[in-house]
C-alpha cells in the first residue's frame, strides 16, 4: 500500500528526533576551562575567577582557570584558537591580546577577529591620568599649557613600549598636539615608583594601581579616560570633559570563545554571562576591583572591537612604532 513507506519514513524520523534528544547534553556536561592568558593575581585573574565561580553556581557545573602567560597575552589567546570549538574552552581576554597586538606585534598566529567569537563583553579597568603631586598643572588643560610652555620638560611612564598606557600617552600628545617624553618601565610598579619620586611627571595607570595613592596624598589625579565618571573619583573630570572628547583607555575584559563555536552554545553562555553581570553581588564584587561592568553582547562587541583595532593603529603609524 502506498501510505507504509511514508508511514516508516516518518516512523523513523521520529525514533531518529527521539535519540537526538536523548543523547544531547544539558550545558556543561563537564569542566569548562576558560583560559587567563596572564599570571595568577592580576586583575585579568582575579576578576575571571569571580566570573567562573559566579557561572558555576549559576548553572551548577564547573568552570576551571588555567593560567597560561606569555608574550603579552599571545601564548593563552593562541591556545583557545587552536582549541576545539565545543564550548568547552573559553578566553578570557584582555584587551593587550585582542585590539592592541596586531599593532603592536611583528607575528601574531592568530586573527583576534576572525578566529573567536565573543560571548560578551565583561567591564573595563579605565585608566586614569595622574602626576606627581607637585607637579604644578593640576587639571588636563593646565598640563596642555605648561607642556607647550616647557618644551621637553615634561615626560610620561608606561608599563613598557607598546603597551596600553604607553599608546594612551602617545594619543594625549597626539590630541592636544603636544610633545611629553615617553619613559618606558618594566610594571606599574616602577612606574609609580619614580612617579611619586618626581622622575616623571605624569602617567595613565589603572584605577586598581593608583586609587590608594591617590586616596593617601602621595600622587594626585587629573582626569579619567572614560566615557563617565568613575563612582570612586567623582570629583575628577574624564579627557573628554577636559577638551580631549571621546578619549578613553584603559583595559578591558570580555569572554571569548574559539570561532565555529555552536550558536547554541555561544547563545547560552552569553545569556548566562548576561545574568551574572545583572547581579548585584556581582557587581558589587567587581567595583571592589575598581572594575567596571559592561554588558555588550557579541554584535555590539564586534563593532567595538572592531573601533579598537583601528583606534590603537592608527596611533602606532602615527608614533612611527615598530612592531615587535
Amino acid at each position: 500500500m502506498y501510505w507504509r513507506p511514508l508511514l516508516l519514513l516518518a516512523l523513523f524520523g521520529f525514533v531518529q528526533a527521539q535519540i537526538g534528544l536523548a543523547c544531547a547534553e544539558p550545558y556543561p556536561a563537564r569542566p569548562v576551562r576558560i583560559v587567563v592568558a596572564y599570571p595568577a593575581g592580576g586583575s585579568t585573574d582575579t576578576t575571571a575567577r569571580l566570573l567562573a565561580q559566579a557561572l558555576g553556581e549559576k548553572t551548577h557545573g564547573t568552570f576551571v582557570i588555567e593560567n597560561r602567560s606569555g608574550a603579552g597575552g599571545v601564548i593563552g589567546a593562541d591556545n583557545v584558537a587552536k582549541s576545539t570549538a565545543d564550548g568547552y574552552t573559553l578566553l578570557y581576554a584582555a584587551s593587550p591580546e585582542l585590539a592592541l597586538v596586531t599593532s603592536t606585534k611583528k607575528s601574531v598566529p592568530y586573527d583576534p577577529v576572525k578566529d573567536f567569537v565573543p560571548i560578551s563583553m565583561i567591564g573595563r579597568a579605565p585608566f586614569v591620568l595622574v602626576a606627581n603631586k607637585d607637579f604644578p598643572p593640576n587639571d588636563v588643560k593646565e598640563l596642555i599649557e605648561y607642556t607647550k610652555e616647557h618644551p621637553n620638560s615634561v615626560s610620561f611612564s608606561s608599563f613598557g613600549s607598546g603597551t596600553s598606557n604607553h599608546l594612551a600617552g602617545e594619543m594625549l600628545n597626539l590630541q592636544a598636539g603636544i610633545t611629553m617624553l615617553h619613559i618606558p618601565y618594566r610594571g606599574s610598579a616602577p612606574s609609580l615608583t619614580d612617579l611619586m619620586a618626581g622622575q616623571v611627571q605624569v602617567t595613565f595607570d589603572a584605577i586598581t594601581a593608583v586609587l590608594p595613592l591617590l586616596e593617601a596624598g602621595q600622587i594626585k589625579a587629573l582626569a579619567v579616560a572614560t566615557p563617565q565618571r568613575l563612582k570612586a573619583l567623582p570629583t575628577v573630570p574624564t579627557l573628554s570633559e577636559s577638551g580631549l572628547p571621546g578619549f578613553t583607555g584603559g583595559t578591558w575584559f570580555a569572554l571569548m570563545a574559539p570561532a565555529d563555536t555552536p550558536t547554541a552554545i555561544v547563545a547560552e553562555l552569553s545569556k548566562l554571562t548576561t545574568d551574572v553581570l545583572a547581579s548585584a553581588d556581582f557587581q558589587k564584587a567587581l567595583d571592589a576591583q575598581g572594575i567596571v561592568t559592561e554588558d555588550q553582547r557579541p554584535e555590539a562587541f564586534n563593532q567595538f572591537l572592531s573601533g579598537e583595532i583601528d583606534k590603537w593603529h592608527k596611533v602606532v603609524k602615527q608614533i612611527g612604532l615598530v612592531p615587535q
